[in-house]
């Protein structure tokens, strides 16, 4: 018997998505006669603590008696139930600053730890993870903010709308300049901006083309690794030596910076890799971008001026073209910056549903057969232990390195 415990989120602020739906919860233990499933009493669910019950499922403050407990965020280490195995977002892989007392709290508490973010295949690519909602809203806030910057247009905040359907909805009869809009990213935040440019009927372009001038409509060019990044010595892009010798690779985004309006960044980012511009960059006149939508929201990652998260209520920010001092959004001498760490949080059930499908599919006959491959290679820490893979963040969890 594998009895699951879905936790109150715990992280400030509030995060309304869910790892299981009820619908989803009646599911599994239809098809899985041996899994249970018992519910976290939280008052900011998505899915609220009655649509549980209703479904048959104990709401309850007590998660003692579960095996496996499964959140979305970071959880607080107050609320780390020592010995448990626990499935969620530590965002420590990359060795945050701000999460280093909670990985020091899950090996200290002999806790188990499976990462959702370290969920892969065989090649490396994701498996599970909220990045097409992301992208979703992420880029209808960077046309939003685009059309609140230049007056052309006008668009609502996207939790203002009951569901992804009606968000849809809204976008029809709505009249775009002949703005040109730049996408990078090939993964699951760049699909999702992509369908938003598509809902919008945003003309996509060539590169070549994209580069050549202007349009009397609006248009997107859609960047992928071999468009954004080349070997410094060969002009080439390989995929796997690009992410094994980064070093190697300079980034070729600066002409598409002189001939676009708006940035869409989908671009996964980490120490070492290019970024697509420098700060100087943007102090020269060439610099044509004005409006930014940092979607996976790196501070100083891939898009240099990102200079933090806002929050869903006020997710922009300028950026002084001359300083880089934060300003307020919508400023001439200023580039606007929409950074955002909780976007699918405007679309949680939505988002909780995307989510939970993928769950379901992909990790949990493999809990319930008690690990696997993808298991194992997700598996942070075992039983207060760092895993093979990552001991790489024994001094982060000591204390003693700085955030990378």
């Amino acid at each position: 018997m594998l009895r699951i415990g879905l936790i109150r989120e715990g992280k400030t602020p509030a995060d309304s998505r869910v790892a299981l739906t009820p619908e989803q919860c009646r599911h599994i233990v239809t098809h899985f006669p041996a899994i249970t499933i018992q519910v976290q009493r939280s008052p900011t669910r998505c899915y609220s603590n009655e649509e549980y019950a209703r479904a048959g499922f104990p709401v309850t403050e007590d998660m003692t008696t579960c095996d496996v407990l499964i959140g979305i965020k970071e959880v607080p280490v107050s609320m780390l139930i020592p010995g448990k195995t626990y499935i969620f977002f530590s965002h420590t892989k990359k060795k945050q600053e701000h999460n280093q007392p909670l990985l020091r709290a899950i090996l200290d508490k002999n806790i188990t730890l499976i990462d959702y973010e370290c969920l892969s295949h065989d090649d490396g690519t994701r498996i599970i993870g909220f990045g097409f909602f992301a992208g979703i809203v992420g880029a209808h806030n960077g046309m939003m903010c685009y059309g609140n910057r230049t007056g052309a247009y006008k668009m609502g905040r996207v939790y203002q709308y009951r569901d992804y359907r009606e968000l849809i909805h809204s976008y029809f009869g709505l009249k775009l300049p002949p703005i040109k809009i730049a996408v990078t990213g090939s993964g699951r935040v760049a699909h999702g901006i992509l369908e938003v440019m598509n809902m919008l009927e945003i003309h996509e372009t060539e590169p070549e083309e994209y580069l050549a001038g202007e349009f009397t409509y609006p248009v997107y060019v859609h960047l992928k690794g071999p468009d954004l990044y080349m070997n410094m010595f060969t002009g080439k892009y390989n995929r796997n030596e690009f992410h094994e010798r980064p070093d190697r690779y300079v980034c070729k985004f600066l002409p598409f910076a002189e001939q676009t309006d708006i940035l869409m960044n989908g671009v996964y980012w980490e120490n070492g890799l290019p970024r697509l511009f420098e700060k100087e960059h943007v102090q020269h006149p060439a610099f044509r971008i004005k409006t930014i939508a940092d979607v996976t929201d790196d501070t100083n990652g891939s898009v240099p001026i990102n200079l933090g998260d806002q929050t869903i209520e006020d997710p922009v920010y300028g950026v002084n073209r001359a300083n880089f001092e934060k300003t307020l959004p919508y400023l001439p001498a200023s580039v606007d910056l929409m950074a955002v760490g909780n976007l699918p949080n405007e679309l949680p059930r939505d988002a909780s549903r995307y989510f939970g499908e993928q769950l379901i599919k992909y990790v949990l006959e493999d809990l319930l057969k008690g690990g696997s491959p993808v298991l194992q290679r997700a598996t942070m820490v075992q039983a207060g232990k760092l895993n093979e893979g990552y001991t790489y963040l024994q001094d982060y969890a000591d204390g003693k390195t700085e955030e990378v």
